[in-house]
C-alpha cells in the first residue's frame, strides 16, 4: 500500500469507501439523509473554503480577547497578595535572625521568581486552556487540522502533520510525540523539525503579557481594545505562515521525497461536559504547566540572584554577561538582557520574563512590581519602545525549543543532529526577523 502512488492510493480509499456505503445500505434501516444532521449542517459552514479559514481566525481572536482582558485583573489582585505576603515573610526569617544574604537568596530570589510565574502566568492560562479544550472538547480542533490539510500537502509534507501542529499548541515535546502517527520518516523528521514554530502553551502567556505591553506603549493603555488580541493574533498567524515555508524549504532540500496520502476522518460534534472540560484543563494544562514552571523557576530565581550579587571586580557576573551578548542584542532590536533571559530560561519558556525583571532589577535588593502599569514602566527605564516589544514576541516564537522539547527529538530521532537542526533552524529565523525589523523600523524611529 505504501508502494502505490498518490492517485492510485485516492482510488483504492474511495473504493473502499463505497464499498462500506453499499454494505451499509443493506443493512440499515431508514437511513437519515445526507447532509441533513447537525454534523453535516455545520461541517457545511466550518469545513467549507469560503468560511473555514474567517472562522478560525475568528474564534482564535475571540479566545485571545477573551483571555487577555479577563487576566489583567486576578494579575493584579496576584501580585498584591504576593507583595504583602512577602513582607510577613522577610519578618519571619528576621525574627528566626536569618541572615541578610539568606533572606536575599530565599525572598528576593526565588520567591520573587515565583510570584511572578504565578501572578502573571497562572490567570492567562486558568481563561485561555478552558476555552481551548472548549473547542477540542466541541470537536471544532479537528476540523482546523482538516481545513490546513491542503496547505501542508502544497509544502510536501503529510497531511497529518496539521494534528501534530494543533498538538503543538498545547506542549510542543508532545506534539513531537504526536509524530509518530505520521508512518513516512521523512514526513515525520519534517514535522518534528517544525513543530517547535507554534507557539506551546509556555509561551501564550509570554505573547499575552507581550501584547498587553504593546498596547500600553503606543496607545498609554494595558487594555488598549483589540489591539493585544491583534499583536497575539498575528503572531500566531506568523508562526503558521513561517511552519510551511519551513516544512517546504526541509521537502525540497536536505528531505526531499514523494509526500505521502491519507484519510482523515472527523469526529462528530458533540455539547461539551462543562465540568469535565474544566476539570482536564485546570488539572491537565493549567497547573502542569504551572507547576513545571514553578519547579524550573526557583532554582532560576536564585542562580539570577547569584549572578546579579556576586562580583568579580567592580562588576556583577550578571553585568558581565549582559555586556558580553549586548551587541548581539542591540543588532536585532533587543539587549543583551533579553537574551540571557533566553539562555537561562531554557528549562521553560515560562520563566522568560521574570528573569529578564530580575535582571534589569538587579541592585542587590530588587523591586516589587505593582501591576502592569509598573512592568511597563521598568522595560521603559532600560530602554524598551514598540519595536523592542515586537522583536520579544518574533523571538519568543522563533528560537530554540526548551529542554524538555529537545530531550524529546533526540528521544524520537535517536540523533543529535536532528536536535541540532531543531534548535538552529528556529533560532537563526528568529533573529533573521528581528534584524530586520530593527533595521526598518531604524528608518522611522
Amino acid at each position: 500500500m505504501t508502494d502505490l502512488r498518490t492517485d492510485d492510493q485516492e482510488r483504492v480509499v474511495s473504493a473502499l469507501y463505497q464499498k462500506a456505503e453499499e454494505i451499509a445500505s443493506k443493512v440499515v434501516r431508514n437511513p437519515r439523509t445526507p447532509g441533513t444532521g447537525l454534523t453535516q449542517r455545520l461541517d457545511s459552514v466550518f469545513t467549507s473554503r469560503k468560511w473555514s479559514i474567517p472562522i478560525m481566525l475568528a474564534l482564535l481572536a475571540t479566545v485571545f480577547w477573551i483571555t487577555i482582558t479577563g487576566a489583567n485583573t486576578p494579575s493584579d489582585l496576584l501580585t498584591h497578595l504576593f507583595y504583602h505576603l512577602e513582607g510577613w515573610l522577610l519578618i519571619i526569617l528576621a525574627w528566626f535572625k536569618a541572615p541578610v544574604w539568606l533572606q536575599g537568596a530565599l525572598i528576593l530570589g526565588m520567591y520573587r521568581g515565583l510570584a511572578w510565574v504565578v501572578a502573571v502566568m497562572l490567570p492567562p492560562m486558568a481563561i485561555f486552556f478552558p476555552l481551548f479544550t472548549l473547542l477540542e472538547d466541541f470537536g471544532y480542533l479537528p476540523r482546523v487540522a482538516f481545513n490546513l490539510d491542503h496547505l501542508f500537502q502544497r509544502a510536501g509534507t503529510h497531511g497529518k502533520q496539521a494534528l501534530t501542529m494543533s498538538m503543538g499548541f498545547g506542549c510542543n515535546a508532545a506534539g513531537v510525540i504526536a509524530c509518530r502517527i505520521i508512518d513516512s520518516p521523512r514526513e515525520r523528521l519534517v514535522a518534528i523539525l517544525t513543530n517547535n514554530f507554534v507557539p506551546c502553551n509556555g509561551r501564550f502567556p509570554i505573547l499575552i503579557v507581550m501584547g498587553t505591553i504593546v498596547a500600553s506603549l503606543t496607545l498609554g493603555t494595558e487594555t488598549a481594545g483589540f489591539l493585544p488580541t491583534l499583536v497575539v493574533l498575528l503572531g500566531i498567524g506568523v508562526a503558521v505562515i513561517a511552519t510551511f515555508l519551513v516544512s517546504k524549504a526541509l521537502t525540497s532540500t536536505i528531505l526531499q521525497g514523494e509526500p505521502s496520502f491519507f484519510a482523515l476522518e472527523l469526529p462528530p460534534y458533540r455539547r461539551p461536559l462543562l465540568g469535565q472540560v474544566l476539570y482536564r484543563s485546570f488539572l491537565d494544562r493549567t497547573l502542569f504547566v504551572l507547576a513545571r514552571a514553578v519547579v524550573v523557576a526557583a532554582p532560576a530565581g536564585l542562580l539570577t540572584w547569584i549572578l546579579a550579587n556576586v562580583s568579580v571586580g567592580d562588576l556583577t557576573l550578571i553585568s558581565y554577561l549582559t555586556a558580553w551578548l549586548e551587541p548581539l542584542g542591540r543588532a536585532i532590536g533587543l539587549d543583551g538582557v533579553i537574551l540571557l533571559a533566553f539562555i537561562l530560561g531554557l528549562p521553560a519558556n515560562e520563566i522568560v520574563i521574570p528573569i529578564m525583571l530580575m535582571i534589569y532589577l538587579q541592585a542587590g535588593t530588587m523591586l516589587s512590581l505593582d501591576g502592569f502599569g509598573s512592568f511597563t514602566s521598568i522595560l521603559v527605564k532600560n530602554g524598551w519602545n514598540v519595536v523592542t516589544a515586537l522583536n520579544f514576541i518574533i523571538f519568543t516564537i522563533f528560537h530554540w525549543p526548551c529542554a524538555t522539547t529537545l530531550l524529546t527529538i533526540k528521544k524520537e530521532t535517536g540523533r543529535w543532529y536532528w536536535v541540532f537542526l531543531a534548535t538552529i533552524i528556529p533560532t537563526l529565523l528568529g533573529v533573521a526577523i528581528c534584524f530586520v525589523v530593527a533595521r526598518i523600523a531604524g528608518f522611522f524611529i
